[in-house]
């Protein structure tokens, strides 16, 4: 029997990328903190890969940030229910299907992330890189979560009542320049 989670190898144990690029150098460190957080979910939970609604529940109890864009109290409180529920109700269909719109192709890779989720990752740094800044932060990878309305994240928000759209002006608000 294999096992459900890809075993990472002992690079990828300290968050490390096959190809060498750690997650230190591409997020801040809370946002580092949140992505191991999201891959402790996955094996936790029994899921095959991390997938976009881990990294949305991982982001919103560990960002202030991330909580402050989505606008905190019963909100969050919400998102919180919903992403607790996963392992005991709604998604608990998700642990046989691999988390794709069809839009990525999809490839077993060695990190685990479902290819939604990595495609996420991807973006969130590439906003970061467009922003001229060095390193993606968690506001960053919550935009990137809500850019598939295939995701399982969207799907979580729209439980709650959470558009993308109100998310993206949320997030274009955060990076606006004080004036």
């Amino acid at each position: 029997m294999q096992p459900r989670i890809p075993r990472q190898s002992a690079g990828e144990q300290d968050d490390r990328r096959p190809d060498g690029a750690g997650l230190d150098d591409r997020f801040t460190a809370e946002l580092a903190s949140a992505v191991s957080g999201a891959r402790r979910r996955a094996v936790r939970d029994g899921d095959r890969h991390v997938d976009t609604a881990h990294l949305l529940h991982s982001l919103l109890e560990s960002d202030a940030d991330v909580r402050a864009v989505l606008g905190d109290g019963p909100r969050i409180a919400r998102l919180l229910g919903y992403l607790v529920q996963r392992s005991i109700g709604y998604g608990l269909r998700w642990q046989s299907a691999v988390e794709e719109s069809g839009a990525v192709p999809v490839v077993t890779g060695a990190t685990g992330f479902s290819p939604l989720a990595e495609a996420a990752v991807d973006e969130a740094r590439a906003r970061a890189s467009r922003r001229g800044t060095g390193r993606a932060c968690g506001v960053d990878l919550l935009a990137a979560l809500v850019a598939d309305p295939q995701a399982r994240a969207v799907e979580v928000l729209g439980r709650a009542a959470v558009e993308p759209g109100t998310v993206i002006a949320g997030v274009e608000r955060y990076f606006e320049p004080a004036s």
